[in-house]
């Protein structure tokens, strides 16, 4: 197997573009916590070694690479909030966190590599999803590895302030424990209402 390399990036580059952004979230499965975006516009003499998919890295080298990325390329990191998920949906507050990361780039990209099979309804950039990018583009792969490493950082950090939850290891996900957690400690405000482990358990004392 491949990894992820330039190819969609060249095709850009010969039809006239010249800043390319890659664009990937993540945080759209878990029951708390925000979902995150992040935009990277590679340099092309200074791409770190090892970029692949994020899923497919270990925590601590995606650490590594997320620093050297912050350290060669241009990078913005967004997200949208436990409170947008519950009000326009999971997948429209992954898109807006997306718009988010993009509009943080400056100066702003003219071509936008997404990861998945959606363009952002709010973008006005130029744009192509690729569907599994992450593992096709280096843009979209260094964007994953930046979004992830960010996001696990968050939960870490409200852990300490949520204890009992387990998030500085699920990430907020529904692991057994954390669902576990959830029936004996409750829900805290970072919990997404409108995912079905957490509104039934809300709402299970109306029925």
């Amino acid at each position: 197997m491949t990894g992820p390399d330039l190819l969609h990036e060249s095709e850009a580059h010969a039809a006239g573009y010249s800043r390319i952004a890659g664009v990937d979230e993540v945080g759209r499965g878990p029951i708390a916590g925000p979902v995150t975006a992040a935009a990277v516009i590679l340099d092309p003499a200074r791409i770190p070694e090892g970029l692949n998919d994020s899923k497919k890295l270990s925590a601590k080298r995606r650490e590594v690479l997320c620093a050297a990325l912050m350290d060669c390329a241009q990078v913005s990191v967004a997200h949208a909030t436990v409170a947008e998920i519950d009000e326009i949906n999971i997948l429209r507050a992954a898109h807006l966190a997306m718009e988010r990361a993009l509009a943080g780039l400056t100066p702003a990209p003219d071509m936008v590599l997404i990861d998945g099979n959606l363009i952002p309804r709010g973008l006005t950039l130029p744009a192509r999803a690729i569907v599994k990018g992450d593992a096709a583009s280096l843009s979209i792969a260094a964007a994953s590895i930046v979004a992830k490493t960010w996001r696990d950082r968050l939960m870490r950090d409200l852990a300490q302030q949520f204890p009992g939850y387990g998030w500085e290891r699920n990430a907020g996900y529904p692991s057994k424990s954390h669902k576990a957690a959830l029936l004996n400690l409750g829900v805290t405000p970072h919990h997404r209402r409108s995912f079905k482990p957490v509104h039934n358990i809300l709402y299970q004392g109306n029925n």
